[in-house]
């Protein structure tokens, strides 16, 4: 993830929930704020008011001992101590979905999500086996990475599953254009893809108890943009294309939409901002296909495009972000990738301007 302007957006709460705490955005809808053991620090939980049938909470936080304690004053707090009919993932990374198994069995909810999003949870808090770990390893040193990162990265085996201990067995599935009742207020599914497979982000159109509204997840916030990358399990992937068509989808809501995202502030200015995002990839595009002049790496690719300091789970998100780009790029014909040559384990590959001529 990166930062970005937010010059185009307006934020119309002055307060914002103190970690574990909450406050109300519209009738109804109540923002909780739960702290995270990263550098992005927290994570946006929605309560949504479902009168006599309960709440719907929309993403949970981590599947962690803090976590589960915090839950058990919200439950008894925020929510009042009333029913939880549904609890829903916006996509499967663990701050979302991570205490979702422990919410449902405590609480009685069902839970909902789209059905890749959950498999992909299904399957990833299962952990890998020896061929999984060694397709991740190829990846990675395709990439260029020098051994030390590698190992970083690979040291980081079975992380998902700590974050994701367990996954709802059962699911409502969602599907783009669904609609979820929530007391006597109907949630539009809106779908799209980029920064996972099939997210889901919730709309609520305006009547005259409230303004439109959009649960976002990751797919827009207002600060910094969602990573978009490419996965070992599926290295030749182009996440990006699908990304930079989610944003052209968001003219279709109101322009004055209240945004409710997963991770910042509630703002206005879903229009300007998808603008603002972009424009914000098409210069990582150009400034890579620039520096690709003379043949790359990915791992080359990352620093030049990420130079401060990374830990090992941000040099993850940004290895997968360069590799998305460069993907991109191959995908329009603007890039060529020169592969390693194999004996064992693969060397890296290189990545050039299909005009560039000479060896590599």
């Amino acid at each position: 993830m990166t930062s970005t302007p937010d010059g185009s957006v307006d934020y119309p709460l002055c307060a914002t929930p103190d970690p574990g705490g909450w406050q109300e955005v519209v009738s109804g809808v109540l923002w909780i704020r739960l702290s995270l053991p990263f550098q992005l620090d927290h994570i946006n939980v929605w309560a949504l008011d479902g009168g006599a049938a309960g709440w719907t909470l929309v993403d949970c936080g981590l599947g962690d001992p803090r976590s589960r304690a915090v839950w058990k004053g919200l439950l008894r707090d925020a929510l009042g101590g009333r029913p939880v009919e549904r609890v829903v993932a916006t996509h499967f990374h663990p701050d979302h979905i991570g205490a979702a198994a422990w919410l449902v069995e405590r609480t009685g909810a069902g839970f909902a999500t789209s059905l890749t999003e959950w498999l992909f949870a299904r399957t990833l808090s299962a952990g890998n086996d020896a061929a999984a770990d060694a397709v991740v390893e190829r990846f990675y040193r395709r990439c260029g990475l020098d051994e030390e990162v590698l190992a970083s990265l690979l040291a980081r085996k079975g992380a998902y599953s700590r974050g994701v201990p367990a996954v709802p067995a059962t699911l409502t599935r969602l599907r783009a254009g669904d609609r979820l009742r929530v007391g006597d207020r109907d949630w539009t599914v809106i779908g799209g893809s980029g920064h996972t497979a099939e997210p889901v982000s919730l709309h609520r159109p305006a009547d005259a108890a409230g303004p439109d509204l959009l649960i976002s997840g990751d797919q827009i916030l207002p600060r910094i943009s969602p990573n978009i990358s490419v996965w070992p399990s599926e290295p030749d992937a182009d996440p990006l294309a699908d990304y930079l068509a989610s944003l052209e989808g968001w003219s279709a809501l109101p322009a004055d939409t209240l945004v409710l995202p997963s991770h910042g502030r509630p703002f206005h200015g879903l229009h300007r901002r998808a603008g603002d995002l972009a424009r914000h990839h098409a210069e990582r595009l150009a400034e890579i296909e620039t520096l690709c002049a003379e043949p790359q790496t990915a791992a080359a690719v990352t620093r030049a495009l990420f130079p401060r300091p990374l830990d090992p789970q941000q040099m993850l998100f940004a290895v997968g972000e360069a590799v998305a780009h460069l993907n991109h790029l191959i995908g329009k014909g603007r890039l060529e990738r020169l592969a390693g040559r194999h004996d064992g384990m693969p060397a890296a590959d290189l990545y050039r301007r299909p005009d560039v001529t000479g060896p590599a």
